[in-house]
């Protein structure tokens, strides 16, 4: 008895050790990076997001094993907030113009405005009902995928690794494409043309629809924290539902799986109709999710990864 006693004080003393390592190195990251690149230093969701994995992991062990289950969400949430300290425009020329005389060539149509985009009509003609729905979608990008990890953290911890590790692969395979081919989003051609402006912060675009409907300014909040303005091909929006819809199905959820299904053409709908994003990079999106999932069931894990898997499941 004495000796498993001693085995757990080692095992929390190299979790506080560990958490003290990991702590410090965060607060620099993003003090020193953030401060230097951007001038904005460490901000309020860098603390909260810090204190609520910090506090979950040591409270319980219930909220202990849900913090273990969406680890690597918290991974992929500070990766995808990094990309402001080294924005993709500097390693590559920024499409703008490419992008958007592809869509019109391929989704462009005549309407009594003349030939538009799918973008350029709905930034003419839209409506409140879709505005409301279209801005309730988009919230739904992070949060649902993070929702159903969640859920399998407490019914198929082998499962949830799975649809983790290949929601961060996804992502990895978007990120690879936005510094190998940094592209304009739909609204920038609205508001500067073809010029370039690196200066910018991220726009609400259509969005902001949502905003005035409701007397708030969510998402224009959100957007002046974008981590990367020129990263609109592809659609990451559109991939995250993709993902989890595929992971839904094989944890064989029954009518949540429609619900899921519901969300995922929804913010495909949304991302072109708020004028983020082009149809060309929402399809990108879902080819990007469909590829990285197929790279990680198919071949991933015929590797050593399953066996990691496995042991690391036992362990949440």
């Amino acid at each position: 008895m004495d000796q498993l006693n001693n085995n757990f004080k080692r095992f929390e003393f190299r979790t506080v050790i560990i958490t003290l390592v990991l702590s410090v190195f965060y607060f620099l990251w993003f003090h020193l990076n953030a401060g230097k690149y951007l001038n904005t230093g460490l901000r309020t969701d860098h603390f909260s997001f810090y204190f609520i994995l910090v506090i979950g992991y040591f409270a319980h062990p219930l909220t202990r094993r849900l913090v273990k289950g969406i680890s690597v969400f918290a991974i992929f949430s500070f990766l995808y907030d990094s990309h402001k300290i080294v924005p993709n425009y500097i390693f590559n020329p920024v499409h703008i113009s490419e992008p958007y005389y592809l869509e019109k060539a391929l989704f462009g149509f005549n309407s009594i405005d003349g030939f538009v985009t799918p973008n350029e009509f709905f930034s003419q003609h839209n409506h409140p009902i879709l505005d409301v729905l279209s801005g309730f979608f988009y919230l739904c990008w992070t949060p649902v995928p993070i929702m159903l990890a969640t859920f399998l953290t407490f019914t198929d911890r082998r499962l949830v690794l799975r649809f983790s590790l290949a929601f961060l692969l996804v992502n990895f395979l978007g990120w690879v494409i936005y510094y190998s081919y940094p592209a304009a989003a739909p609204w920038y051609v609205e508001i500067y043309g073809f010029t370039e402006n690196f200066t910018i912060p991220g726009h609400v675009a259509g969005l902001i629809r949502f905003d005035k409907f409701f007397d708030i300014d969510l998402f224009q909040k959100m957007y002046t924290k974008a981590s990367n303005v020129f990263a609109a091909l592809p659609s990451l929006h559109s991939a995250y539902p993709v993902v989890a819809f595929v992971y839904g199905i094989k944890s064989k959820l029954g009518w949540v799986n429609i619900l899921l299904g519901i969300v995922m053409v929804g913010i495909w709908f949304a991302a072109v109709y708020t004028n983020h994003h082009y149809i060309i990079d929402v399809l990108l999106g879902i080819i990007v999710a469909l590829v990285g999932i197929w790279i990680f069931e198919r071949v991933l894990m015929k590797t050593r990864l399953r066996n990691w898997i496995e042991t690391w499941a036992t362990k949440i």
